[in-house]
């Protein structure tokens, strides 16, 4: 298993309780850019300082795993490079060693890269994804995404759309889903 859990602007004592919560005991850095200039305490010097003390590691991964592309490629371009489905296979090799914990910035994983860009291949390889909340709480990848789906109207296919699979609609309602974060 894999979690993921965004920083948000959680004092920094917080941010690693939720972690020690989760059973986390590796953080992978996703950001594109490490660095906070609001909440310096996830700068990442600082946050892999914080996180050594508390017993956690810290490894970044934004470079190849970013949601913020230099070129301006969107998300199925990014999934489709070398160096990202090498992470992939680097994260799901170092999960069977240690609970990993991919984190971001944004608060909710729906909000952010880490979940649909870089959860969504991990789940659609098999790996089983757990997101740590603010409040403390968990919710299954899979629960996530059945919920997308509702939002979406495309949870259950009605008479007409019958040949259509589960992965078809799901990839659908992922590309609104990346379409409607560029936008905000």
């Amino acid at each position: 298993m894999i979690k993921t859990i965004g920083h948000s602007n959680h004092p920094i004592e917080r941010f690693v309780d939720l972690l020690k919560a989760g059973g986390v005991e590796a953080v992978v850095d996703v950001r594109s850019m490490p660095y906070s200039r609001r909440f310096p305490q996830f700068g990442r010097e600082r946050l892999a300082q914080s996180l050594s003390a508390a017993g956690i590691l810290y490894r970044y991964e934004g470079a190849a795993l970013g949601g913020k592309p230099k070129d301006g490629a969107g998300y199925d371009a990014l999934a489709g490079r070398p160096e990202f489905k090498a992470a992939l296979d680097r994260l799901i090799a170092g999960s069977a060693d240690a609970t990993l914990c991919l984190m971001c910035a944004e608060k909710e994983p729906l909000d952010c890269h880490r979940t649909v860009l870089v959860s969504r291949r991990l789940a659609e390889r098999g790996v089983e994804i757990e997101h740590l909340l603010a409040d403390g709480k968990r919710k299954p990848h899979a629960v996530l995404e059945e919920e997308l789906l509702a939002a979406s109207g495309e949870g259950v296919p009605d008479l007409f759309t019958t040949t259509e699979d589960r992965a078809q609609r799901l990839a659908r309602t992922w590309q609104q889903r990346e379409r409607k974060m560029k936008r905000a």
